[in-house]
């Protein structure tokens, strides 16, 4: 039952994202969202980065021609992910180095359709997928911008889309019960599942599925374990158990594609949807400090790097540390407006080169304020810190950021 019922919130958590995209004044299919910066409608943003977003549509004799821009000297990548989080390509210079730029048909699979002679092809996993493309700003942020704009979708044919299936409102705090079994058969068939374990799983949640709606009695019974421990458990543990724990951060697991770990799939669809694959970012995340005490915003904390393993040290691309309320893993608003660090932030070191990070409701005794991330008293949060091209000591989980120790 836990498993089945875990298996099925993957899928209906990007349903979820998807209504939530689609209810949006400006959506359109095959049509580029250039988000502003420092702004992203889903959990766990990064804001280091200019965002653009996308969904794509395709059929049989119909598909969409992605431009990339040339971009050198900053990351950057175009994200094309399925209707169950995983990762189907990433267009930049380490995957695609033959053609890092440029012009990409995204097509669905055996599709008839024409596209451009000078177009690589990319077959997604069904018909329809979600772009989600990343420039970095490195300081630059008009530079950033401008690459931003130059990312463009064109339609290859005119698309029949059809409505994403029909499910429940909720949100992270209140997650579905038995109701999230009323419409299996149209989560299903609506998007294809890569993982190995995909015909298994979706026959457990349909037999679940049945029982749900064989009657009254039983309905009442799977509504019941769901809302009273089910749920809760998933709820309060689901990070805690996604990954390797160092240094009481959890990270390091392989994320963007799972393989059978349909599990953490779901979880990193809960806390963080959208996440990439390994070589691109390797993610941490601390919901606890070193005492194993879930993280107050009423209290003051420090991260502490040592001057010979800061973070810029560990990676190709860039670091960066945002802090999120929980259980919603959205920024949490603070007087400063000021929601993460990153490689690029006016940060002050120590005389002897190791790095403070502040977190409280107030800046914190011997750290200097340039350092300090606020935090909302009485507001549980969550930390997550990301290395962008990790280099291979974080790849072979020999590096980690420092606990979070309290100040007293």
């Amino acid at each position: 039952m836990t498993d089945a019922y875990i298996y099925l919130l993957g899928r209906l958590l990007v349903i979820r994202q998807e209504k939530v995209d689609r209810a949006a004044p400006d959506f359109a299919w095959n049509a580029i969202r250039y988000n502003p910066l420092g702004s992203a409608d889903f959990a766990n943003p990064n804001f280091d980065v200019a965002y653009m977003e996308g969904w794509i549509a395709t059929d049989d004799h119909a598909g969409v021609l992605l431009e990339v821009p040339e971009i050198k000297g900053r990351y950057y990548t175009a994200q094309v992910l399925d209707e169950w989080g995983e990762v189907i390509a990433n267009i930049n210079e380490r995957t695609f180095p033959s053609k890092p730029y440029g012009k990409f048909a995204l097509v669905k699979p055996g599709s008839t359709v024409a596209i451009p002679p000078d177009a690589a092809r990319i077959e997604l996993h069904s018909s329809k997928a979600k772009l989600l493309a990343r420039v970095e700003i490195k300081g630059d942020r008009d530079g950033a911008l401008a690459l931003q704009k130059q990312f463009k979708l064109t339609p290859l044919g005119d698309v029949a889309t059809s409505p994403s299936p029909t499910i429940g409102e909720f949100d992270n705090a209140t997650l579905l019960g038995a109701e999230a079994f009323d419409n299996v058969d149209a989560a299903f068939a609506s998007a294809l599942d890569v993982s190995p374990v995909a015909a298994r799983m979706q026959q457990q949640v349909r037999s679940v599925a049945a029982y749900v709606a064989s009657g009254p009695a039983a309905r009442a019974e799977i509504d019941r374990l769901l809302r009273d421990k089910i749920v809760p458990d998933f709820v309060k543990n689901a990070i805690a158990k996604s990954g390797p724990v160092h240094k009481h951060w959890v990270g390091g697991a392989q994320t963007g594609n799972y393989g059978s770990d349909y599990s953490l799939r779901t979880v990193v669809n809960y806390a963080g949807i959208w996440a990439n694959v390994t070589d691109e970012v390797i993610y941490f995340f601390a919901g606890s400090d070193a005492g194993n005490k879930p993280l107050d915003g009423s209290k003051s904390y420090v991260i502490h790097f040592p001057a010979n393993s800061l973070p810029s040290s560990v990676v190709n691309g860039y670091w960066s540390v945002i802090l999120v309320g929980v259980p919603d893993y959205r920024v949490v608003p603070n007087p400063l407006n000021r929601f993460n660090f990153n490689s690029y932030s006016s940060l002050t070191k120590e005389p002897d080169g190791s790095l403070k990070i502040a977190i409280g409701p107030q800046p914190v005794k011997g750290v200097p304020q340039t350092n300090w991330l606020p935090s909302a008293p009485g507001k549980q949060f969550s930390l997550t810190f990301r290395t962008y091209v990790p280099k291979d000591i974080v790849k072979q989980g020999k590096w980690a950021p420092p606990a979070v120790t309290e100040v007293r």
